[in-house]
């Protein structure tokens, strides 16, 4: 079978599609043929050598959608979606024509997204949800900051919390990004341009702070994040952006008894991805939760997308097709 391969972490120069053989799936496990499989920028980061737990030579690729090749009686010849786990990283990922996963990584394609779109649903939906629901327990009336609110995530997150009943805030950088947010349901937006981020926050919740952020940014944003946050309020971050390393005051933090959290999508196991895509399934089947609008290359051009995505100069979701 074809699949993107990678010798060694470090460079995005060493990835190349090559003929390896088809996986044999052990007890337990199911072969997919994959029909799709999503890039997403931590792909470009594992290869990079930015992640833990990679080994090589390695298969890249954390979502996937296809149909059971080989496996248990009931599943052989259904469609099937899924992501989690250590895929990409310590096991082949779904860059390839074929992967195999635990049978427990499978779940039903929703009814009504094809094999491209299933593929991206993945870790950015999971992402959202792990911060938004598992992690703040954001709660109906409550009030949620979400930076990057125009981004993948960001605007995930953003629908997840509509649903929820809580008041939506989001943030563009320029006024003049107002015009292009789009139909999210974003009751106020903090427009960074003409107001500081927790100056902005405050006017937008008669002077409370927002109860739960979802900082998707991180770095200069995470301290300016924390000044937005309500007395008791949770703050999750998920990003780091380019500065790592942070500072805040300690004693507004403690004085504002705030909650911080972390939140890695490559720690939810096959199980853990699993229970949330099902929970996620209802809600993009009944339309309340959009599915993703992706860009469907070949798996060929694997190389050079990641290569483009690496320099920033790619936008969108890129699916591959075998």
């Amino acid at each position: 079978m074809r699949a993107l391969r990678f010798e060694m972490t470090g460079s995005l120069e060493g990835l190349a599609i090559k003929d390896i053989p088809v996986p044999e799936p052990p007890e337990g496990e199911v072969l997919v043929q994959v029909k799709g499989a999503a890039i997403n920028p931590s792909d470009i980061k594992n290869v990079q050598g930015k992640m833990h737990g990679t080994t090589v030579p390695r298969t890249p690729g954390r979502d996937f959608a296809g149909i059971v090749a080989k496996g248990p009686r009931g599943l052989v010849g259904k469609a099937v979606f899924g992501s989690g786990g250590n895929l990409g990283l310590g096991r082949d990922g779904s860059h390839a024509e074929f992967l195999s996963v635990p049978t427990t990584a499978v779940l039903p394609l929703p009814a009504n997204v094809g094999f491209e779109q299933g593929a991206g649903i993945g870790v950015s939906y999971m992402t959202a949800w792990a911060a938004i629901v598992d992690t703040a327990q954001l709660r109906k009336g409550e009030s949620v900051l979400i930076t990057g609110t125009t981004g993948n995530v960001g605007g995930i997150a953003a629908r997840i919390a509509h649903g929820l009943g809580a008041r939506v805030i989001g943030v563009v950088r320029a006024t003049a990004d107002l015009s292009r947010v789009g139909n999210l349901p974003v009751d106020a937006w903090v427009d960074l341009q003409a107001t500081e981020l927790a100056e902005g926050v405050r006017a937008a919740t008669d002077g409370r702070g927002a109860d739960v952020v979802l900082d998707v940014v991180g770095g200069a944003v995470f301290e300016k994040c924390l000044a937005a946050l309500a007395w008791r309020g949770r703050q999750v971050a998920i990003a780091s952006g380019p500065l790592p390393v942070v500072e805040f005051n300690l004693v507004d933090f403690y004085h504002n008894e705030s909650r911080l959290f972390g939140v890695d999508s490559l720690k939810l196991s096959f199980e853990e991805a699993a229970g949330i895509l099902r929970s996620l399934t209802p809600l993009i089947e009944s339309g309340a939760l959009p599915a993703p609008s992706v860009d469907i290359y070949p798996l060929d051009q694997a190389p050079r997308l990641y290569r483009e995505i690496g320099a920033s100069t790619l936008k969108g979701k890129p699916v591959l097709v075998p």
